[in-house]
């Protein structure tokens, strides 16, 4: 029997270069990688999300994390997973269903890498409205790592700096 794949998840607060560090990282370890759903779902509604969206936003989460899954063959890099919907709805909505507490839980990745706001904020489109949030968003997702028991490395500096950090922290994970 195979072992699972290490899954490694790149997530942090809005516009800190999550997407692009991800893609990267993927393609130096010629791994598998799930995008962020909101942003598929977004584009599919074309309108303001509110809290009944938390549920398909979540199950969707799940979906294109687990097809990236079944792609690994020791390896599969996350742009985000579903502790970021649970942090996002807790931000936005004050609370997050239970069910998708327990299973971002049940689902914690071997390594989360937190981006830190410490870049310039890049607008892409999406609904991202609140770039003086970064660091009290930071925070939360730092807290929710903590409330997983999750290993998280902290990603600072310049890109050069976050790129160099982020493949030595997975090269350490994978033994070298």
């Amino acid at each position: 029997m195979k072992r699972p794949a290490y899954r490694i998840v790149v997530t942090g607060s809005e516009c800190t270069g999550k997407t692009t560090l991800a893609l990267e990282l993927a393609r130096n370890f010629g791994a598998p990688c799930s995008g962020e759903f909101v942003r598929e779902y977004l584009n599919g509604k074309a309108a303001v999300l509110t809290a009944v969206d938390v549920i398909p936003i979540a199950v969707g989460q799940i979906a294109v994390e687990d097809r990236a899954i079944e792609e690994a063959a020791g390896l599969v890099i996350h742009d985000t997973d579903l502790l970021s919907t649970v942090v996002y709805a807790r931000h936005y909505y004050g609370f997050c269903p239970e069910w998708i507490v327990e299973k971002a839980q049940q689902r914690r990745a071997d390594l989360y890498l937190l981006l830190h706001p410490d870049v310039p904020w890049v607008a892409d489109g999406l609904q991202r409205d609140r770039p003086e949030q970064r660091d009290h968003l930071h925070a939360q997702f730092r807290s929710a790592l903590k409330d997983l028991d999750a290993r998280f490395v902290d990603i600072t500096g310049s890109w050069e700096d976050r790129r160099a950090l982020a493949f030595r922290s997975i090269q350490d994970l994978l033994g070298g």
